[in-house]
């Protein structure tokens, strides 16, 4: 009977520490999905992250910050190509239109930038991004470090 409570025990123990670092998260109306940032060498002092945004309701909101303690300041960026040249802009806010999706990559479109790093982005590495929402108030989401030369 004590190996028994013993393995529910352990059980419990590895499903809660895993989905603390699960690869989506959801909550309420909003889901997100393969939040991860690209490795840093050392020396970089700043880092990208990327996910989906999926608002599944049926009322827009609109994420309007994020933070996290790996850096000093955390910047929504838009990236967009002008003939050869790429012209990258900080944003304010972005919409989610009901039923819609938001899908963050590298070299196209939305992006987050980590300013100030405090240190490398080595794979493997976890760390929490909070993304605060006009409607949906602040979220806590992990975020992977994945090699940066892998393709997405």
């Amino acid at each position: 009977m004590m190996h028994f409570r013993f393995i529910l025990l352990a059980a419990a123990i590895f499903l809660t520490s895993a989905s603390l670092y699960a690869r989506n998260a959801e909550t309420g109306d909003l889901r997100f999905t393969h939040p991860y940032a690209r490795s840093t060498v050392p020396g970089q002092t700043s880092g990208a992250a990327y996910l989906t945004i999926e608002n599944q309701g049926g009322q827009a909101d609109r994420l309007i910050a994020i933070t996290s303690p790996i850096a000093q300041s955390v910047e929504i960026h838009t990236m967009t190509m002008d003939g050869n040249v790429m012209k990258m802009r900080e944003v304010q806010n972005i919409e989610l239109k009901p039923r819609a999706k938001i899908t963050m990559n590298p070299g196209d479109g939305y992006h987050i930038m980590l300013i100030g790093i405090k240190q490398p982005l080595k794979r493997g590495d976890k760390f929490p991004l909070t993304l605060s929402f006009e409607k949906s108030g602040k979220i806590d989401v992990p975020v992977t470090v994945e090699d940066a030369s892998a393709a997405k």
